[in-house]
């Protein structure tokens, strides 16, 4: 059978395949080293733990007083659908060549700037959507503090005593009923008591009460101006639901606050929608997507949800175990928590340590990269900042190729699908860059893509001008 590169059904069915024989050929994960732990609270955004399901990434951090889930949506990015192409770039690119070749480096970076790069100069930024706060009086006082995240099963977990009360939040983010879902319990009867916030960093954001026992965010994302003082107006809407699903407590809503009171167990789910449909077309209702997803997401019991999310994320993550060797006596996972074994590993033997970062690789890649997700971009989903690193869009002379790495040797090989769906996107939109920049057939791709496939040279001549991306990602065909 001849497979054509860009043929979707044929890419369809080769997953298909490959994945049918992989899971039967694969062993069944072993019993080891798979948790991160610690003992404290995260008091930073990187020290939180991440959850995602492709589209919804999460961070984690484990307070007690107040549980702070920051969360993204995969589409929520500055900017909108628009041509990054400089119509007439070609024009200049003999004189260009010219200069280069005579030695001429800065006159020609001068002319490049002026009249071959991209309009406007810089490409949008992945943006955060929003954050869930739990709020917990009196747990200030908080004892016997763990929290942890099972790679086996993607499951954040904190667990503290307040008094002679344990509190458990199982936290996340289900591929197949597309929520985030937040746990708690407690093991005395009527002892749990919370408030829950649902809030946004973007200025037109707003939160109501929906019914009696959930909250409704929206909002659009804000305008950006980049360091030239060009603007481009924020084009994407999105909504978020976070609905009490279950409790045995009392529960009130009112204004952009949920209170749950004297209950043992409550299940919250969290869902987002946009008005994203692909990378040319912004007409999608984000109300309507995210409550359907919470209605669903609602109706289930949570033993379901997390028996369908644990199934789901097993079937990929337990197709390769890895061992190394057991760590040392006084390292063993139950005795030390995961940084200070980080610290310790200069000078102690504890090969089963590169064994979870090999695990936590394979984790963090089914978190952010599923079939018919946006490709993994620089930090993957997860980002709080309205201006991250390079933007967090996907930077493809090397770190876009980094991520995509680890899906066929880590056995993933669906989670490439979503790289294979954006070149088919790139191709298109570096058809027009290929003819305008270089009066060329076929297409390029230069240093950086985004969420609208811009794919002509950014940022600087001097360095931007790059146009081998597309050769390189093709290597992953």
């Amino acid at each position: 059978m001849r497979l054509t590169p860009f043929s979707r059904c044929s890419r369809a069915m080769t997953v298909a395949i490959a994945a049918t024989l992989l899971a039967e050929l694969s062993v069944a994960v072993q019993a080891g080293d798979l948790e991160l732990w610690y003992d404290a609270p995260a008091e930073a955004w990187t020290e939180a733990l991440p959850i995602g399901n492709g589209r919804l990434a999460a961070m984690v951090f484990g307070g007690t007083v107040t549980e702070r889930i920051q969360f993204n949506e995969e589409t929520v990015w500055a900017g909108g659908p628009r041509s990054y192409a400089h119509v007439g770039a070609v024009d200049v690119l003999p004189q260009i060549r010219k200069l280069l070749f005579a030695g001429k480096q800065k006159e020609a970076e001068k002319l490049a700037s002026e009249r071959f790069m991209s309009v406007p100069l810089r490409q949008m930024p992945y943006q955060p959507l929003g954050d869930v706060a739990l709020e917990f009086a009196g747990h200030d006082a908080a004892k016997d503090y763990r929290r942890s995240l099972d790679l086996d099963t993607a499951i954040a977990t904190t667990c503290y005593k307040v008094g002679d009360v344990k509190c458990t939040r199982r936290v996340f983010a289900s591929y197949s009923n597309r929520a985030i879902v937040i746990h708690l319990s407690a093991d005395k009867p009527a002892s749990l008591d919370f408030a829950a916030t649902l809030t946004s960093p973007h200025t037109e954001a707003k939160t109501q009460a929906e019914g009696e026992g959930g909250l409704l965010l929206t909002g659009r994302v804000d305008d950006f101006v980049d360091n030239n003082g060009h603007p481009s107006p924020g084009q994407v809407r999105f909504a978020s639901h976070l609905r009490v699903a279950a409790t045995d407590g009392d529960v009130d809503a009112n204004d952009n606050r949920l209170e749950i009171r004297k209950a043992t167990t409550a299940t919250l789910v969290l869902t987002a929608g946009t008005n994203f449909l692909n990378y040319q077309n912004l007409t999608a209702d984000p109300v309507a997507r995210s409550e359907a997803d919470a209605s669903k997401a609602a109706s289930s019991k949570f033993a379901d949800l997390e028996r369908a999310h644990v199934e789901d994320h097993q079937r990929l993550f337990r197709r390769v175990s890895i061992e190394l060797g057991p760590s040392p006596a006084d390292n063993a996972d139950e005795n030390v928590p995961t940084d200070e074994r980080i610290l310790r590993y200069a000078k102690d033997h504890d090969p089963a340590l590169p064994a979870l970062f090999f695990q936590y690789g394979r984790y963090l890649m089914i978190a952010c990269s599923r079939p018919g997700s946006q490709p993994a971009n620089l930090q993957g989903k997860w980002n709080d900042q309205l201006r991250p690193s390079w933007d967090s869009k996907y930077t493809v002379n090397i770190n876009t190729e980094m991520n995509y790495w680890i899906t066929e040797v880590g056995n993933l090989a669906e989670c490439g699908e979503p790289l294979f769906d954006a070149l088919d996107e790139i191709a298109a939109s570096g058809r027009e860059t290929a003819r305008e920049h270089y009066g060329a057939d076929g297409w390029v791709l230069h240093h950086n893509f985004d969420l609208w496939r811009g794919t002509a040279p950014i940022n600087n001549s001097n360095h931007g001008i790059w146009p081998t991306g597309s050769a390189w990602l093709c290597q992953h065909l």
